[in-house]
Order: structure tokens, then C-alpha cells, then sequence
């Protein structure tokens, strides 16, 4: 009986031993799949929150890129009957906006006007863009206004545009948002229109 109770005591301390190497080797894994978690939560966090930022940074440049009408849309008609032969209206940039290239004859990096109407689409019609308040460059910068002028003639096809005839004008700008500016022209034409 002495040797069955020494024997059960060395199987009982041999368990002890066991069961602590064991505790041991379930604790380090628990720390390995504990660290490998940590990483990838803060791998993620940091990605989402770069993510974030140039998202903000592309709103910001967008925001930035956009020019807006100071003043009102005239049209100007000659000819017999009258028809409109010119559009003008003013731009500048949005508060605290970076330069815009208002270059018609660049091949990239520029600002492009589209005209609509009920009959007419030209995606790319030829404007002139002189200064109002500015430094005669081809950019429109923060401060300066220039006058945009569009020669309908060189609308391809030609629009005709007559009395109570509703156009709309698009102002793609290379980074900013799209400028849109949709007028009618009065029920009788003059030589100059305010439109509204």
C-alpha cells in the first residue's frame, strides 16, 4: 500500500508539472494571438484614418478648384431680326480658392464651357476670358475677376436663339466643381439682355 501511495504521489506532482507547463504554453499563445491582434486593430485604424485624410484633402482641393458668377448673364443681339450673338458673365474663385487655368487654346489642364439647348449641344465651345481685375495672365487667381465671352457663332451648330429660348452653360473647371448657369432669354429680344 506504501508503494501504491508513493506511486500515486509522483503520477500527482509529474501532473502538477504538466499542468503548469501547460498553463504556460496556453498563457504565450494567448499573448501571441493578443499581440497579433493589436496589431491589426491598429494597422486598420491607421489606414482608415489615412483614408480619411485624403479624402479632407480632396474635398479641400475640390472646393478650391471652383469659381463662381459675380454679377449677372448679359446677352448681346444685332442683326435683323435680332439674334443673340454674344454671352458674357463674370467669374471669380470661391472664397479662399487656389487658381484656375482659363486658357481656351491649352490642350490639358483647362477650363471647359459646354453649351445646351433645346435643339444644340457642344461640349467644348471656344470662349475668351480678359481681365476685369487681374494681371493679364491666362489664370484666374484669388482676387481677380475677368469677363468670360462666348461668340454663339462659334457654337457648333449654331444655336438660334430666340425669344423665351432657355440655354444652360457648364463651367468644367480641371479639379472643381462644375459650374452650372441655365438662363431664358426674354419674350421680346433687345440689343443687351440682363438674363435671369
Amino acid at each position: 500500500m506504501k508503494r501504491l501511495t508513493s506511486a500515486l504521489r509522483r503520477v500527482h506532482r509529474e501532473e502538477r508539472g504538466i499542468t503548469g507547463l501547460e498553463t504556460a504554453i496556453i498563457l504565450i499563445a494567448f499573448v501571441v494571438v493578443a499581440t497579433i491582434f493589436a496589431f491589426v486593430v491598429l494597422t486598420t485604424g491607421i489606414f482608415s484614418a489615412e483614408r480619411g485624410k485624403e479624402t479632407v484633402f480632396a474635398g479641400l482641393s475640390k472646393a478650391r478648384g471652383t469659381m463662381e458668377v459675380r454679377g449677372g448673364i448679359v446677352a448681346s443681339a444685332s442683326g435683323s431680326p435680332l439674334a443673340v450673338n454674344h454671352i458674357f458673365f463674370t467669374v471669380a474663385t470661391t472664397a479662399g480658392g487656389e487658381s484656375i487655368p482659363l486658357d481656351p487654346g491649352a490642350d490639358t489642364n483647362r477650363t471647359v464651357i459646354a453649351y445646351r439647348d433645346s435643339m444644340v449641344t457642344d461640349n467644348d465651345v471656344d470662349y475668351s476670358a480678359d481681365d476685369i481685375v487681374g494681371d493679364g495672365d491666362h489664370l484666374l487667381e484669388p482676387g481677380e475677376v475677368k469677363l468670360i465671352d462666348i461668340d454663339t457663332s462659334v457654337i457648333d451648330p449654331a444655336p438660334t436663339l430666340a425669344a423665351n429660348e432657355r440655354f444652360t452653360l457648364e463651367v468644367e473647371t480641371p479639379v472643381g466643381a462644375v459650374l452650372d448657369i441655365t438662363r431664358q432669354l426674354p419674350a421680346e429680344l433687345a440689343e443687351v439682355m440682363q438674363l435671369h
